[in-house]
């Protein structure tokens, strides 16, 4: 049986290092020729974000832009369409309903099809509960696949690559859920506005964290009985949740399921993450969510099963440009955040970032060094026939017009995701 593994990249990746990374070419060395170009693009186009070895030349953008020239607005479209050309020729998932594995090598990464295979309206990546030495990916698709099917959607349910009590985030699994995710998009059509994530008990606390994580993936979060990993005092009462979760949340729609009484999960750690929703509301605006909350279901599914829970969210598509950006980062590999761009995401710091479209700025706030970030833009950002200003702390950092280049284009649209992708890009500090 085909099981798609990974694209090979044949190329050596010292030749985009040179270009993406600090061991770019002089400035007033020349850009590389048509042909090479093209080669260099489709040897990035095939790196992957989630592979340590593939990291390496999208960490510092600034090189790029020494050696690819600006665009105009023909090549802008020539190089759009050959980007999207190049990413339809990546990867796919087995389209047959059933078990499957991503890697012909790895017998972990296994993944179960299911909902409509064919033309689905939306993507629901389904986790599964367990713990400790349990779990299986049969026991979210046996709970979501009938939902899936009814709301026209695909569903694809991995398992864990290690059973452990925090298996959605350990042992390289965030990474598989999330090329699964792009993978899954590229198989089946799927408009990349409408990807969800869910899951029950375990696959709660998957669904909360890899929805915080990649908050600018996801058209909604639906965590059922499965709370973000808490914070105690010394008492043992809950007081928050780990890092790099609600903050990331303002742009998402949430409906979070629980039971009071839950033997397995306790409904304070649920209670403590809603507080925390709302507080971050207050501070930030936005925060879109319902607290489905009943008594007498232990850790059974919500009332009406994961219908009832995915109808709730089943209307609601990704905002792709918000006017206003929070982001926590706790990943080295998650570098871009909507509209945002990290080199070197500093870990649980906060940034936020505002856009004022009227005045063509951006205005950024942070509670650390914010040294290597960018200002990812096109005319659904700000207006870019205008200059563009940057302030930081209320000083401003930037002042000046965006070019249009194939560096910022390359960077943000080989993931396949026109959300996600920019044709210019400005620093933070120059």
């Amino acid at each position: 049986m085909r099981r798609n593994v990974a694209r090979t990249v044949t190329a050596p990746l010292a030749p985009v290092a040179a270009l993406f990374a600090h061991v770019a070419a002089a400035p007033q060395e020349e850009p590389p020729n048509a042909r090479e170009t093209e080669a260099l693009v489709e040897e990035f186009v095939g790196l992957r974000e989630s592979v340590p070895k593939e990291r390496a030349p999208r960490r510092d953008p600034r090189s790029a832009s020494r050696s690819f020239r600006p665009l105009d607005a023909k090549a802008e479209v020539k190089w759009r369409k050959e980007i999207a050309k190049l990413w339809e020729k990546g990867p796919e998932l087995e389209k047959k309903s059933g078990r499957h594995f991503l890697w012909e090598d790895d017998e972990r990464g296994l993944y179960i099809v299911g909902g409509r295979t064919r033309n689905p309206k939306a993507l629901l990546i389904g986790m599964h509960g367990g713990g400790a030495g349990s779990g299986d990916a049969g026991s979210a698709a046996s709970a979501y696949d009938s939902a899936c099917s009814k709301l026209g959607w695909v569903g694809v349910f991995p398992e864990v690559l290690e059973k452990t009590e925090h298996g959605w985030t350990d042992s390289g699994t965030e990474e598989f859920v999330i090329e699964l995710a792009e993978r899954a998009r590229r198989t089946f059509g799927v408009d990349a506005d409408h990807v969800f994530f869910s899951g029950h008990s375990m696959g709660g606390y998957g669904t909360w964290t890899l929805g915080g994580h990649h908050s600018d993936l996801v058209a909604a979060l639906a965590p059922s009985a499965g709370a973000p990993t808490p914070i105690m005092d010394r008492d043992g009462t809950f007081v928050d949740v780990i890092e790099g979760v609600v903050p990331n949340l303002r742009n998402v729609p949430m409906v979070i399921y629980q039971s009071g009484g839950d033997p397995n999960v306790p409904p304070e750690a649920n209670d403590v993450a809603v507080k925390k929703l709302g507080e971050a509301r207050e501070r930030w605006g936005g925060y879109d969510f319902e607290y489905w909350r009943v008594e007498g279901r232990g850790h059974d599914l919500p009332p009406g099963g994961m219908e009832a829970l995915l109808e709730k969210v089943a209307s609601r598509s990704r905002a792709t440009h918000p006017d206003t950006i929070v982001w926590q980062p706790t990943l080295d590999w998650k570098r871009q955040m909507h509209w945002l761009f990290w080199e070197h995401p500093v870990p649980n710091a906060i940034v936020e970032a505002r856009l004022d479209r009227e005045a063509n700025t951006v205005r950024i706030t942070a509670d650390a060094d914010t040294t290597g970030l960018w200002v990812l833009l096109d005319a659904g950002v700000l207006d870019l026939e205008r200059d563009v200003v940057v302030e930081v702390g209320g000083k401003e950092t930037f002042r000046g017009r965006a070019q249009p280049e194939l560096a910022a284009l390359v960077l943000t649209a080989s993931t396949g995701d026109p959300g996600r992708t920019f044709v210019a890009r400005v620093p933070v500090h120059p």
